[in-house]
């Protein structure tokens, strides 16, 4: 190869070092800072091809996209002076890289400021709250504010604090014990409250239901006692009408009544006179004509019968039963 062939090849060569050395690419997800000598000269935050001075000027690529920092668990001291174990984590993004470069040099460097940010913070923050605010009905406003308290100090580095949360709040676990029983105590308080709420209330419906109860049986009963003297009354009146027909037959009727609820049973003992009037009718058992009614004892005032002295002749049906003890049969 002549001389001037060696010359061309080592120029070219020297030119693709000289490009190389003086253009740098910064990608969608990233930020550039040009250094030179360890000065800050400029900052790049958009994509694309840029070029610099070779072998004097350096860059140094800084994440674009949203970091994530995972604090250790802290032990922080509640409002109502109980310690709680708390476990969580952040994520950050660079905002500023000249002013990120100046302050914190290193992301390493960084990282240490914001753990110890965080640690600060959440000691400040939750000094103010209780137990169960921060368990439960308050969590979210308590992140909020430890978000807004390290993002004040991390912007003065140029990071922006785009999220915190808390992952863990427990108690440690000495005191978990003792503030289980105590939760349990007062739910057992409210359980028995609520309880005795209801058998309260149970015992007010109790009562007005046998109130109205009472009301209703007296009411059925006044009714069923005026029907029942209505029907008394009914009866009593063809009782009545029924003697004044044939008082005989109405005699004799009501003494069978009597022969039937005396004899129900079979071994019934009735220590009377023979010849008195209840064993009236039995007097004539060797009658021939067992059909026949005896003469009554008082006068009788039915104008239907022609002779009072010649007792009634009164068929009774053998087939014919009444359907009620109590109600009379009229005569054929």
């Amino acid at each position: 190869m002549s001389a001037k062939g060696i010359f061309a090849l080592v120029a070219a060569a020297f030119v693709a070092v000289l490009l190389y050395g003086s253009i740098y690419v910064v990608y969608p997800s990233e930020q550039a800072i040009v250094t030179q000598f360890g000065r800050i000269e400029r900052a790049t935050r958009d994509a694309g091809f840029y070029f610099k001075v070779p072998f004097i000027q350096s860059v140094e690529y800084l994440d674009k996209r949203a970091r994530y920092l995972e604090q250790s668990e802290r032990e922080v001291i509640a409002s109502d002076k109980k310690r709680l174990i708390i476990d969580s984590f952040v994520r950050y993004r660079i905002v500023d890289p000249l002013v990120f470069k100046r302050q914190a040099k290193f992301l390493s460097n960084f990282e240490n400021q914001l753990n110890g940010f965080m640690g600060s913070s959440l000691r400040d923050v939750v000094a103010d709250f209780g137990f169960r605010e921060i368990v439960r009905d308050k969590r979210d406003e308590l992140v909020e504010l430890i978000r807004k308290s390290v993002n004040e100090k991390t912007m003065r580095l140029g990071v922006e604090v785009v999220d915190y949360r808390i992952r863990r709040a427990d108690l440690p676990e000495e005191n978990s014990a003792a503030v289980y029983r105590q939760m349990q105590t007062e739910r057992q308080q409210e359980a028995n409250g609520i309880r005795a709420d209801g058998e309260k209330l149970a015992q007010q419906i109790r009562s007005v239901a046998d109130r109205n109860a009472t009301v209703i049986v007296a009411n059925a009963r006044r009714d069923s006692e005026i029907t029942r003297g209505e029907g008394d009354a009914q009866r009593n009146n063809i009782f009545a009408q029924a003697y004044g027909k044939n008082p005989s037959f109405f005699e004799f009727y009501r003494s069978m009544q009597a022969y039937e609820r005396s004899l129900a049973n079979g071994d019934t003992r009735l220590v009377l006179s023979p010849t008195g009037e209840f064993f009236g009718y039995f007097s004539g058992a060797d009658d021939p004509n067992p059909g026949a009614v005896p003469a009554a004892t008082g006068p009788i005032s039915d104008p239907s019968v022609e002779d009072a002295s010649a007792p009634a002749r009164v068929e009774i049906p053998e087939t014919v039963a009444p359907a009620n003890p109590d109600e009379p049969v009229a005569a054929e």
